[in-house]
């Protein structure tokens, strides 16, 4: 070509030079550099083909050493990932196979009647329920809660309400004296803030003066309706063992099946329950608190802190601090005491693999690196890494819910839209780059959606906000359409056939069409 001299690249010899593959990489990419510069200074005029020649050189010598080492830390990450998903389903078959339950490795008395004592054989239990403009299901969650096969002079209901419409408020005050009036020992506490959001309110409750008196207290959400027995069968447990500090019990969707999101946010759940919780419980693993359906031990609760309005995770942050103290859940071993092995699990599996690599390696890899790799025929990603790896944590993930096994494409694509901002929460979390967002509690329907519909079928729910356009989902989904392009044009791989479902699922969240109908 006249007027330009190809760009010189350093030699082997110069590269060997050097004492390290990081200096000789960055020796190498600022020699291309400076011949580049000196090559468009004597190079008159330029044409296609030469700027084809630059991208070349530039994608061989800068991009696809960065993308082949973000390739080989995903790998690792996902071979990290694939082992704790492996680890944890057999211990959980393991359990089902020899039918391990709490009761087999804790004792376990049933609350009976006793007729000296009477009602004095049972402990105090105080029974939150915190609220936040709950319309549609307060009467659900403080029915059920009242409804609690407990003597009544030995439970006291708390009612933790932070909602910001008076109308709201004033329902859940009414309600709250309703059964105070069939005799219920019912507190209806609200507070001039909400500091500390969920925290803040299970924290004040704990301050009022009739708590003094409570053994244990058990935590519902607005959304969780508890069976009559629930106290009944959690209770015994924590008297028994002195070394637990909380009994967390599994609770499931009552609208599994109202629409596509339901059903796969079902599946992940089910997982956690069937799978993670199930393994911690035979492996006397961490095992973390679900912020709803279950007791906690107060004289526990207290020495780990109390509740801390630091995080939104509150529910976490509480169960970590109680396990470093020594308190043990239900799936605890010895008392007082934290065991090697128990600060290994808590920080390698429940922290870096489940909290940090799974989301960070899910969008990473699976939405950034595989999709770029198209643009770059020198990265060559191994088939275990993208075929075999990611289908058998797929797999995994779906026992907890066979029936939803037809929807694993969907929750795939779905899952790996919602690991970016996953990821961004992590490494927010992890570097300290900002405040953490406003708290904003889901509207809880209930079965008010269902009702509606079978008086309007095909209605759309939700709020004209979700009609907003998410611009960095947008983003994704252009990238991702023009990598699938880019690939059923000239790529050699058929990425295109996973790139092109997962563009058009970050351009359906990207304008808000996700959960926002329900068939009829």
């Amino acid at each position: 070509m006249e007027g330009m001299a190809p760009p010189r690249m350093p030699s082997a010899a110069d590269v060997n030079a050097y004492h390290s593959p990081l200096s000789a990489w960055i020796s190498q990419g600022f020699g291309f550099l400076a011949s580049l510069y000196s090559s468009l200074e004597t190079s008159p005029s330029f044409s296609w083909h030469q700027i084809w020649v630059i991208w070349v050189q530039i994608r061989a010598n800068a991009v696809a050493p960065v993308l082949k080492l973000a390739e080989v830390l995903c790998l690792i990450m996902s071979v990290m990932l694939i082992t704790e998903k492996l680890s944890m389903g057999t211990a959980s078959l393991f359990a089902k196979v020899f039918r391990w339950r709490p009761e087999r490795r804790y004792k376990w008395v049933p609350m009976g009647q006793d007729l000296e004592m009477g009602s004095l054989a049972y402990p105090m239990v105080l029974v939150q329920i915190p609220m936040f403009n709950e319309r549609q299901v307060y009467k659900l969650s403080i029915g059920a809660v009242c409804g609690l096969s407990w003597p009544s002079d030995r439970i006291i209901v708390q009612v933790l309400d932070d909602s910001t419409d008076p109308e709201i408020k004033e329902l859940v005050e009414q309600e709250c004296k309703k059964w105070e009036s069939k005799g219920i020992n019912i507190k209806y506490e609200i507070r001039d803030n909400r500091h500390g959001y969920k925290a803040g309110a299970l924290k004040e409750g704990l301050k009022r003066d009739y708590v003094h008196n409570c053994d244990y207290v058990a935590i519902f959400d607005a959304d969780f309706q508890p069976e009559a027995d629930f106290l009944l069968r959690s209770i015994p447990f924590l008297i028994h063992n002195s070394q637990v500090a909380l009994v967390q019990v599994r609770w499931k969707f009552v609208n599994a099946n109202e629409c596509m999101m339901t059903r796969i946010q079902e599946m992940s759940m089910d997982y956690h329950f069937k799978v993670e919780q199930e393994s911690g419980s035979t492996m006397y693993g961490f095992f973390g608190f679900n912020g709803t359906a279950g007791v906690w031990r107060i004289s526990a609760l207290e020495e780990a802190g109390g509740w801390k309005d630091r995080t939104t995770v509150e529910d976490m942050d509480l169960a970590v601090r109680a396990t470093l103290c020594g308190w043990k859940f239900i799936f605890a071993g010895d008392i007082k005491k934290i065991s090697l092995w128990r600060k290994i699990h808590l920080m390698y599996s429940f922290f870096v693999v489940r909290r940090i690599i799974s989301h960070i390696v899910t969008f990473t890899f699976y939405c950034v690196v595989i999709p770029a790799s198209v643009f770059v025929p020198e990265v060559n990603i191994s088939s275990w890494g993208v075929v075999y790896i990611p289908t058998t944590i797929t797999l995994l993930n779906s026992v907890g819910t066979p029936s939803s096994f037809h929807l694993l494409p969907f929750w795939i694509f779905f899952e790996n839209v919602m690991s970016m901002h996953r990821t961004r929460a992590v490494l927010t979390g992890l570097l300290d780059m900002g405040k953490v967002n406003e708290w904003v509690v889901t509207e809880k329907l209930g079965n008010a959606v269902k009702a509606s519909n079978d008086k309007e079928p095909g209605k759309k729910s939700g709020s004209p906000s979700s009609k907003r356009i998410l611009l960095p989902e947008l983003g994704m989904a252009v990238c991702l359409f023009l990598c699938a392009c880019y690939d059923f044009a000239c790529g050699k791989n058929n990425y295109f056939f996973y790139i092109y479902p997962q563009s058009i699922t970050f351009f359906i969240v990207s304008i808000g069409y996700v959960g926002t109908f329900v068939p009829s």
